[in-house]
């Protein structure tokens, strides 16, 4: 169901064809580094919190974590992540395929700047054996009305 939802988003951008799907698990940074041949740093993975009512994901790069004084700043909350159980419901894609692609009303998508540094990087596809490789400017007109933000920290 996932994969679906995000192939019909990447589609209304014209980036349909950049889907790739995978015979193992692309479920974690490593995983996926290793599934498209890329560094890890590259692997654009899409973390999901609750603010208020809402969701927000936040697409950051493979080496970044959360940076938790800026993203209460960023968010006016404290950084708490969406539970395994949750995140299908709420965002439309399970844990280990979540994307910014595709993703259920209530649902904000923030980029985060530690992409910026990258011509090319590969989120998910919405299941955990997919990614699609896209530009930066790519990624942000897939994820119609995302905004960027800097919420992270060790890249």
């Amino acid at each position: 169901m996932g994969i679906e939802r995000a192939r019909r988003a990447l589609a209304a951008a014209g980036l349909e064809d950049r889907v790739m799907e995978f015979d193992t698990s692309s479920a974690t940074v490593e995983l996926a580094a290793e599934a498209v041949g890329c560094e890890p740093a590259r692997i654009a993975k899409t973390l999901s919190f609750a603010v208020g009512d809402r969701v927000a994901l936040v697409v950051c790069a493979g080496d970044a974590r959360i940076d938790n004084p800026r993203f209460k700043a960023e968010f006016r909350t404290k950084a708490k992540m969406l539970g395994r159980d949750e995140a299908e419901e709420r965002i439309g894609h399970g844990v280990g395929g979540v994307c910014p692609f595709g993703v259920e009303p209530g649902c904000d998508v923030y980029l985060d700047e530690s992409l910026r540094r990258f011509d090319t990087v590969c989120p998910a596809a919405g299941n955990a054996a997919s990614a699609v490789r896209l530009s930066c400017e790519e990624l942000e007109r897939a994820c119609d009305g995302a905004r960027w933000v800097d919420v992270c920290k060790g890249w």
